[in-house]
């Protein structure tokens, strides 16, 4: 029993850990707002109960090679809260 609450105590901290540089705000940024592959978390009431908004910033560029435009779109995820 003491090795499996271990386990989960060192888990919450290595979660916690991985989340430590990340901001948590109450509106999402704006266009042009973020980072390229910058993450905020965002507490916005549109995840379920328990869960915040990750989003992950996409390239701020987009340019045409060929036929096809380059750069990444932003991501929007719901996560469980730490």
């Amino acid at each position: 029993m003491r090795m499996l609450i271990g386990s989960v105590l060192i888990g919450m901290l290595g979660v916690g850990q991985a989340y430590a540089d990340v901001q948590i705000l109450r509106h999402e940024p704006g266009r042009g707002q973020l980072r390229t592959g910058q993450t905020v978390l965002v507490d916005d009431g549109t995840c379920p109960k328990g869960q915040i908004k990750e989003v992950k910033a996409g390239s701020n560029r987009s340019f045409k090679t060929g036929t096809k435009m380059a750069g990444s779109p932003r991501t929007h995820r719901c996560i469980a809260r730490y």
